[in-house]
């Protein structure tokens, strides 16, 4: 991680750890907001106009929140004015680098290394760990944010001038739902899998892994209709379907999140599909990159060996690309 501004130490998946070895996560430390006029948004400081061009968006398909970030931009039209670049899926001592594996590119605006040297250019004083999403402002060569729930409400709403669209995935009629469905999945299942992953005691990792199958056995039963919220798709649904996809090919053995796999829930499993069948979904999904990724953390997997499977999952991703 960074400290003042200085690489100090080995990249390792536990960031920080509570008394009762619960894995805590890092806040985000970029909260600034794209806005159609450049005003300042919910947080952060003004200045950053929605401009065709103007922004980079640095991802990894490894990670599920970088993930959201990358299906709001296909969603909404996005691609176009808002240019992608991939980083290496493994995570080696310096955290995520550029290029080394297929798919991933170099970084074109300062042929950076490390992603880590994207914060520090931002903050030469940085401390804490260098994360993806970032939405980089290229004019100005500031990070705008480093928080994929900001981003993809900014990708939501501040670029309808330049791409209009029917699609509202936060409607305002549905916020306070949205935002207190979003705090249990995110807390039970988004960030569940990865407390049970991580616990470093057999209590925490009971408790992570307890609340983990408590949500999907609701979403199961709340799915009546082909969204969490009746027809409508919303940004919960992203949220969700980002965790789902990597369930069975990842945290079911690696983060030993076992009990069931989502093949086991039949109207998550039809939900999944059904996502993964909207334009571009299927773009934003790359399981190479995913099982390559969270099968080479040492901590977790020493030897780095990736299992073949499971076949349902590529049947499936075969299938929507026809």
């Amino acid at each position: 991680m960074l400290v003042d501004g200085k690489w100090s130490a080995n990249w390792q998946p536990v960031q920080k750890a509570d008394a009762d070895g619960r894995f805590v996560r890092q806040i985000s430390g970029f909260r600034n907001w794209v806005t159609p006029d450049g005003s300042a948004g919910p947080t952060g400081t003004g200045g950053f106009k929605a401009e065709a061009g103007r922004y980079r968006l640095y991802v990894a398909f490894i990670c599920p929140w970088a993930s959201r970030t990358l299906i709001a931009r296909k969603l909404k039209g996005l691609e176009g004015i808002i240019p992608v670049t991939v980083v290496n899926p493994v995570l080696e001592e310096q955290g995520w680098q550029f290029g080394g594996y297929e798919g991933a590119d170099q970084d074109p605006l300062f042929g950076s290394e490390f992603l880590h040297q994207i914060y520090t250019r931002a903050d030469p004083h940085y401390s804490g760990r260098a994360t993806v999403p970032v939405l980089w402002d290229a004019k100005q060569n500031v990070m705008v944010s480093n928080e994929s729930a900001d981003i993809v409400r900014m990708f939501d709403t501040a670029f309808e001038h330049l791409v209009p669209s029917d699609l509202r995935l936060y409607p305002a009629e549905l916020a306070a739902e949205i935002d207190d469905l979003n705090a249990r999945i995110y807390d039970d299942l988004n960030n569940g899998v990865y407390k049970a992953g991580f616990a470093s005691s057999q209590m925490a990792y009971d408790e992570a892994n307890a609340g983990v199958f408590a949500m999907l056995d609701e979403l199961e039963g709340r799915l009546t209709g082909d969204y969490l919220f009746g027809d409508r798709l919303t940004e919960t649904d992203i949220r969700t379907f980002v965790t789902l996809i990597r369930f069975d090919a990842a945290y079911h053995g690696l983060f030993k999140t076992n009990r069931r796999q989502i093949a086991d829930y039949p109207r998550l499993s039809a939900y999944m599909e059904r996502i993964l069948r909207l334009p571009g979904v299927i773009d934003t999904v790359n399981m190479d990159h995913i099982t390559r990724g969270y099968y080479a953390i040492k901590a977790l997997n020493p030897k780095r060996i990736r299992p073949e499977g499971p076949a349902h999952i590529t049947a499936l991703l075969d299938s929507v690309r026809g």
